[in-house]
């Protein structure tokens, strides 16, 4: 295993803290994925401008959601952050998401020491109806040009229900490595 996958942990979790690390800025059209094996990020392919990110995208370190893939992050800030940044964040609630055949959770977050926007926020509620419209509408139609796999939100959860699906993620993942 790669050192980084062992220094990079997802997090205090269950208090409701998680590791995020950034694959795409709110704000950009470029699916950018993070390669576990060899730690580094690439181009995965350039959407349509109407399909760029209304939150930043990440990924929780060692995780594994139901997809293979770790677990989703979304960190709402008021400005983009870029790829590859780490950031503590605190838990908000969870987008529950279907990708075809596959569940693809969203861990809603906001920075943890963000003493401007996070402390106004504390809740999914705070966020407000027309970002959450915003998201709910990006994930529902951000493939709609480019596969025939369906996507649909199935709706918002609470801090414990996201903490349930960070807990079985990282259960998941540390069921797949040695020892």
């Amino acid at each position: 295993m790669p050192e980084y996958n062992r220094l990079l942990t997802c997090g205090d979790f269950r208090k409701g803290l998680v590791t995020g690390v950034i694959d795409i800025p709110q704000g950009s059209s470029h699916k950018i994925e993070w390669d576990r094996t060899t730690g580094l990020f690439h181009l995965d392919r350039v959407d349509p401008g109407i399909f760029a990110k209304p939150v930043n995208y990440g990924f929780i370190p060692q995780t594994l959601d139901e997809d293979g893939d770790e677990l989703d992050i979304l960190c709402i800030t008021r400005a983009p952050l870029p790829t590859g940044l780490v950031v503590h964040t605190r838990i908000l609630g969870i987008l529950n998401f279907r990708d075809g055949e596959d569940m693809d959770y969203k861990i809603v977050t906001v920075p943890a020491d963000d003493r401007d926007t996070g402390n106004n926020i504390s809740s999914l509620e705070d966020v407000g109806n027309r970002l959450r419209q915003q998201i709910e509408h990006h994930f529902n139609h951000y493939k709609d040009f480019q596969t025939d796999t369906q996507t649909k939100v199935l709706g918002w959860g609470g801090v414990e229900e996201a903490i349930a699906i960070v807990a079985a993620c990282s259960d998941r993942w540390a069921a797949t490595q040695p020892g």
